[in-house]
């Protein structure tokens, strides 16, 4: 207990920022403002949630388990909001705030829910075929970035690549906007904007992120490897897709992953590059969510956490393997 001190002088300055804080979340995100200063509940609710927030980290202090309160909070905070919209995809009330009974009707309607499933799946191939474009573009800028870096105008085509990341969506969709509005002028294509202009929109700023994801994995290679393989003779192509490529093959899963959920997530851009034929998912629920939001969402939101969860636990045992064989190569070695 020699750290008691140390403990109780935590605890105190815990308990002084969590009720400040609190006091001043709630005051900012209420719609009454400054009005609640009055209210004599808000600084009760206030000390009530100070002093659970300090009990429970004190105690983790005490008992030294900190790290493991940190891991529970910050899983907490991620997959709560998840675990909630799961259980309420199961309820039978048409209101989805509104508990009534257990029920899987929402589900037996999905499927027969010919407009939502048609969002889903052109979102899907869309999201598809913008992950694999920018997969293609973005290893080739990663590529032409790490290992050539010594040409004119490098540094330009290496800040022009990763411009899209600090860029706002909304500039980024009028500039596409007026982009395609252009070439409709010009080379009398596209005619109309739908789902070949999103996929082109969703690929030009996706691949920004797959170049940083790649890039990173290619300064990490070890050159000697290519370099030895080009000495016995291979040229360039070959050793670009014979060792080059197996080498960053989870870099690549990893972007293609990331450029998916990017583009199945976008729909800012989306709205400034299509026309009234191609309805994406996000599109329709934000058009949804004016009336209120459908229960058939929360089933569809919680089928496709299923399936993002699965695809993303194998790729994760893949990538853990391949970097396990990886090291057992390179102690072998």
């Amino acid at each position: 207990m020699n750290n008691l001190p140390v403990i109780m002088r935590s605890a105190v300055i815990i308990f002084i920022a969590s009720f400040l804080g609190a006091l001043l979340l709630t005051v900012l995100i209420s719609s009454s403002g400054l009005e609640l200063i009055g209210n004599s509940h808000l600084y009760i609710g206030c000390l009530i949630f100070s002093v659970i927030v300090t009990l429970i980290i004190t105690l983790a202090l005490i008992c030294r388990s900190l790290k493991a309160l940190i891991l529970l909070v910050v899983f907490s905070f991620l997959y709560i909001p998840m675990i909630i919209l799961i259980v309420y995809s199961f309820n039978s009330s048409r209101l989805v705030t509104v508990w009534a009974d257990f029920s899987t009707k929402w589900y037996v309607e999905l499927v027969h829910n010919e407009t939502l499933l048609k969002a889903v799946g052109l979102s899907l191939s869309i999201a598809a075929g913008a992950a694999t474009l920018a997969i293609v573009l973005g290893t080739l800028a990663s590529y032409a970035i790490i290992r050539f870096r010594r040409f004119k105008g490098s540094n330009l085509f290496s800040f022009m690549t990763t411009a899209p990341l600090v860029m706002p969506d909304v500039i980024t969709g009028l500039a596409l906007l007026l982009l395609f509005v252009g070439m409709g002028q010009v080379l009398g294509w596209p005619k109309d904007r739908g789902a070949i202009t999103i996929w082109m929109a969703h690929a030009t700023f996706c691949t920004a992120y797959v170049t940083v994801v790649i890039s990173a994995r290619l300064r990490e290679l070890d050159k000697s490897i290519e370099e030895a393989a080009l000495d016995l003779g291979a040229n360039p192509l070959k050793v670009f897709f014979i060792i080059t490529l197996p080498m960053i093959a989870p870099a690549l899963v990893s972007g293609w992953l990331l450029a998916f959920t990017l583009s199945l997530d976008d729909v800012v851009i989306a709205n400034f590059v299509t026309g009234p034929g191609a309805m994406t998912l996000p599109k329709l629920i934000f058009s949804k969510v004016r009336l209120g939001v459908d229960p058939q969402v929360n089933a569809l939101a919680t089928i496709i956490l299923l399936i993002v969860g699965i695809i993303g636990f194998i790729s994760w045992l893949w990538m853990r393997k391949a970097e396990r064989r990886k090291m057992r190569e390179m102690r072998g070695y």
